[in-house]
């Protein structure tokens, strides 16, 4: 997809005016904030969690840094890789983590620092009030304006490639054969890393002030982590008991599909936009395994059902299935 000039200049732009508050302002008014800071309230308004100004500052700079990188492979998988209807996802969808990751940095920083602006102690800090509604109001708005802007910058779309029919592969009777292949979204697996080292920072923060109430956002980091983990990579193997797919870094989470329950095999573009998001979409019998927008590998059941999983070389993998179907003679 060819962009306009105009949206990489509005794109660095945003990067570095994004970039020069998130530092300049903190350092602006460190002699006016306490520390620790108060980084975290209860439902009743009290600040119930603080961090040291530097941790703080570090992971906010982290964040923004981890999310200009994710965006910015978003835009060259889009202009590189992807066409037609894959790329425009592609493209939206950075622009929508660009746009809204900025703007919940910048609200969030900003509840952060109005509350504790002039506190002896982080437990003086004022409650975050309308500020807590008005940050993630924000940045869904900020989003959606980076799906339009993005969809606005964006050239002309390449036409999709033809599909090309899932034509069985000719197998001899004994023959054995054997496809393996996998799909990886890198900014989920580091999106899983940063969230598993802010829960350990926050562990460490909490180590350090005593009990403050971080325990929570800790334990929610950490499963946060483990489900982009889990989502970053997927694995699909086709043999003769049928087809086996595998989840996250190290393949240990499994499903199985076996051959007498599969009807045929095909292959479809799909994209986070089509399925309702990345991850585990649908429901039993009628699920897409999103990982990345592009082809996916879709099996129909003999019930009617169907699962799409997003991998590579998914017409090898169809048309091995069908291959071993129609030798099955179950049809």
């Amino acid at each position: 997809m060819n962009g306009r000039p105009w949206l990489a200049r509005v794109a660095a732009g945003w990067a570095a005016l994004v970039t020069v508050v998130l530092v300049a302002v903190p350092l602006a008014l460190r002699g006016r904030l306490p520390d620790p800071l108060a980084t975290h309230w209860d439902v009743s308004g009290s600040p119930d969690g603080a961090m040291s100004f530097w941790a703080w500052f570090a992971m906010e700079a982290a964040l923004w840094a981890l999310l200009v990188a994710c965006a910015a492979r978003g835009v060259l998988r889009a202009g590189a890789v992807a066409r037609g209807a894959a790329a425009a996802t592609r493209g939206r969808a950075a622009g929508a983590l660009f746009a809204g990751g900025g703007v919940f940095l910048l609200a969030q920083q900003w509840a952060t620092l109005a509350a504790n602006l002039g506190n002896p102690d982080w437990r003086d800090a004022a409650p975050l009030g309308w500020r807590a509604v008005l940050v993630p109001a924000a940045a869904i708005a900020a989003g959606a304006l980076g799906v339009l802007v993005a969809s606005a910058g964006a050239g002309e779309a390449e036409p999709e490639p033809p599909a090309r029919p899932a034509v069985p592969v000719p197998l001899r009777r004994g023959q054995r054969a054997v496809w393996v292949s996998s799909a990886r979204n890198t900014g989920a697996a580091i999106g899983g890393v940063a969230a598993l080292a802010a829960a350990l920072v926050l562990v460490l923060t909490r180590t350090t002030l005593g009990p403050s109430g971080l325990e929570s956002a800790a334990i929610g980091l950490t499963i946060a982590g483990l489900a982009l983990l889990a989502a970053s990579t997927v694995g699909v193997s086709v043999g003769e008991e049928g087809m086996v797919i595998s989840f996250g870094p190290f393949g240990r989470l499994r499903r199985r599909v076996p051959l007498g329950r599969i009807q045929s095999a095909r292959v479809e573009v799909k994209g986070p936009f089509e399925t309702g998001g990345w991850g585990f979409r649908g429901l039993p019998g009628m699920a897409t395994i999103m990982i990345r927008g592009g082809e996916c590998l879709v099996v129909r059941y003999h019930s009617g059902g169907e699962l799409a999983v997003t991998v590579d070389d998914a017409h090898r993998g169809a048309a091995l299935i069908n291959a071993l179907v129609a030798r099955s003679g179950v049809r």
